[in-house]
């Protein structure tokens, strides 16, 4: 199920029983710290208890299950709005006659699973994947925010194409992502995983859960690097 405004949502991208699972694993977990913005650790902006599980043995699995699951509701995206890969990079590749030739939408949709994620490996990399736990009637990001911004040399933070949110449980009551400019609340559901566009035309911000602990994992879809996509100068 799609909604406006380049916001897509995939029900079911996780199985509950599994969902019910990294719950009680992050419940348990001691390697929680307060959540972080951008600029570090303030409360009255986000108010939660994060892990970062990204290269950490314990947390494989659970990182595999995640990446699976956004990769599933990616191909999706693309094939709605084929635009997200072909506006920024004019993607070219060989024709029947062997010469390049330019990517239209068409070709994008017209695609099977196998041809887009070839397409997502080539120009995409999956961020680090963060586990946020945001306590009933106190927890919340309701900081209006967007996902880039000028933090480093790197520019990692620069090279975020979408976003993606799976939301681990839905027993509270609000705690909706809301999004600013397409005046939308989106509310959780159980394993649905939101995908949207990671630049300021997507300001949103996470609102409070009530009568009940609020559960998610979020990320991330990044562009290759500059030397990858095109290789070295």
């Amino acid at each position: 199920m799609s909604d406006k405004g380049l916001i897509t949502i995939t029900p079911d991208a996780l199985p509950r029983e599994t969902c019910a699972q990294i719950v009680g694993y992050i419940r348990e977990s001691n390697g929680l710290r307060p959540g972080q913005v951008g600029g570090g650790v303030y409360p009255e902006l986000k108010h939660s208890r994060d892990i970062t599980i990204t290269g950490n043995p314990e947390w494989q699995q659970v990182e595999e299950a995640l990446n699976m699951a956004m990769l599933g509701s990616l191909i999706r995206y693309l094939r709605e709005y084929p635009q997200t890969l072909i506006s920024p990079l004019m993607l070219q590749q060989p024709g029947p006659d062997g010469k390049l030739r330019r990517l239209s939408a068409e070709d994008m949709v017209a695609k099977d699973d196998a041809g887009i994620i070839e397409l997502v490996r080539a120009c995409l990399r999956p961020a680090g994947i963060n586990l946020q736990w945001y306590r009933a009637d106190e927890g919340g990001y309701p900081y209006w925010h967007c996902e880039q911004y000028p933090r480093d040399a790197s520019c990692e933070t620069l090279h975020r194409h979408l976003l993606w949110t799976l939301y681990l449980n839905d027993e509270f009551e609000e705690g909706e992502t809301e999004f600013m400019y397409q005046d939308r609340k989106i509310k959780p559901q159980t394993g649905s995983l939101l995908i949207a566009p990671a630049g300021f035309t997507h300001t949103h911000r996470g609102n409070r859960p009530k009568g009940g602990d609020k559960f998610i994992a979020t990320s991330w879809i990044l562009f290759q690097r500059a030397e990858v996509l095109y290789g070295q100068a």
